[in-house]
């Protein structure tokens, strides 16, 4: 289940003050309406890279993706597809999904080496993917901003079954039929993120685990797209070797040599075998990033986050985010604070490999308070550090936010030609990442807030 985004491209606003500053006008010359927008950009074809851990770290990732759920429960069996899979998209189908299966599609043969394919029409399919308003979603599941379900072909059959055993994925031995629903007024972005992680566990591992920083399958929701980690899961997950109705032992006698033969390159190294975040964290993590509370409550969730991995004794990515968060809940009220806590975050994530983008976000937090307290030569430093990990990682929305930033931050040091050009260019961007003009043209102007309030210093 993909969660309603904690972290996507969140938090500018914290850095607001309480009183709006007076809209640029920069920013009315390039959101006054009227004005054309430029064409919808879009990203290559993904090239992921193999993951740099050790073969036992991910043989045990392995098997906790593989045998629990997100809530904890046990899953006793393995289970998979047998035989070639098929997939259609059904429901008021946003413009852009059937392109980013096909794309994914392609991913999925070539790199995980599956037999997958779209459905011929009015055949039954493996995996069906319906698409329904956002808000009828969330009167059935409210934190969900996509989920995928067992046994069930419909949304209509899902609400009919969706207290009974028929949809419980801890009875399941094998997979025929899993469905996947999908908001249809998502953005582009949003629509393509929940098509990469749902299709993967409607195939494969149904966890998420908060300490895998190379993978979608993490509920930071830092990586959107599926990454060389992921597409070792999911064909390790197919090996021969393994069959439906395995137990974790039976499965984990396999995964030694399973891994030394598809990713010889992690056979060296020392692993560190990471246990599950406990209940209370992952509350403590909602409570920080959902979409209930004021700062004061968000504070108390993250200080709760960062007290947990302290105890724990955690030095991995669940500690970045920790600092991540107590500094994002503070950026309003202690600008100097938040920078620590951020730059604490931003330290722990570059001594881990595949924790580009986690960076970059970082980064995003911190360009956003330097442009409020109008270092503008910092925030385009730390904006410029950014932008690459953001296109790398297909993150548009944080793409966008980044250049608009650098925008403004170009702007108060009198760069009025390179601001104007560089808001126009992440238009493009904005729309894939934002989808409706109402959210690109909100966050440009809470980014020329942020700007006008810097230009005052």
């Amino acid at each position: 289940m993909r969660l309603l985004s904690l972290i996507a491209v969140l938090g500018l606003s914290a850095c607001m003050p309480a009183q709006q500053a007076q809209v640029s006008k920069s920013y009315s010359e390039t959101s006054a309406p009227g004005i054309g927008l430029p064409a919808m950009q879009g990203f290559a074809a993904a090239s992921s890279m193999s993951p740099m851990r050790p073969n036992a770290e991910i043989a045990r990732d392995f098997l906790d993706l593989e045998f629990r759920m997100e809530s904890g429960r046990a899953l006793p069996n393995f289970s998979r597809f047998e035989g070639p899979i098929t997939v259609k998209l059904t429901g008021d189908v946003p413009a852009t999904a059937s392109a980013e299966m096909a794309r994914l599609i392609n991913r999925f043969r070539s790199e995980a080496g599956l037999p997958i394919s779209f459905a011929q029409p009015g055949d039954s399919a493996s995996i069906t993917i319906e698409f329904q308003p956002r808000a009828q979603m969330a009167k059935v599941v409210p934190m969900a901003a996509c989920f995928v379900v067992p046994r069930v072909q419909s949304w209509a059959e899902y609400k009919a079954e969706r207290n009974g055993p028929k949809v419980d994925w801890t009875t399941m031995t094998k997979r025929e039929h899993v469905s996947i629903f999908a908001p249809s007024d998502a953005s582009p972005q949003e629509t393509r993120d929940c098509l990469n992680e749902e299709t993967a566990q409607a195939m494969g591992p149904l966890n998420d685990l908060y300490h895998l920083p190379d993978s979608v399958f993490n509920d930071d929701n830092f990586n959107s797209v599926l990454t060389g980690f992921d597409m070792l899961i999911l064909r390790l997950h197919y090996a021969p070797a393994l069959r439906n109705g395995m137990n974790e032992a039976e499965a984990a006698k396999h995964l030694p040599a399973l891994l030394a033969q598809m990713n010889p390159r992690g056979g060296a190294g020392v692993s560190e075998i990471k246990t599950i975040a406990p209940r209370s964290w992952v509350a403590a993590v909602e409570g920080a990033f959902g979409p209930r509370g004021g700062t004061a409550a968000r504070l108390r969730a993250a200080d709760m986050m960062l007290s947990i991995a302290l105890a724990q004794g955690w030095h991995d990515g669940r500690l970045a985010f920790s600092y991540y968060a107590k500094g994002r809940a503070m950026a309003n009220t202690d600008p100097a604070q938040a920078v620590a806590a951020l730059s604490e975050a931003g330290r722990i994530y570059r001594s881990m490999p595949g924790a580009q983008v986690h960076v970059a976000h970082v980064d995003m937090q911190l360009a956003a308070i330097a442009l409020a307290a109008g270092q503008s030569d910092q925030a385009m430093a730390f904006a410029d550090r950014a932008i690459p990990a953001a296109k790398r990682a297909e993150n548009a929305s944080l793409l966008a936010t980044l250049m608009l930033i650098k925008a403004e931050a170009l702007q108060n040091a009198g760069r009025v030609a390179e601001a104007r050009g560089l808001r126009l260019d992440s238009l493009g961007w904005a729309r894939y990442g934002f989808g409706s003009e109402r959210q690109m043209r909100a966050r440009m102007a809470e980014i020329a807030n942020l700007g006008a309030q810097g230009g005052r210093g």
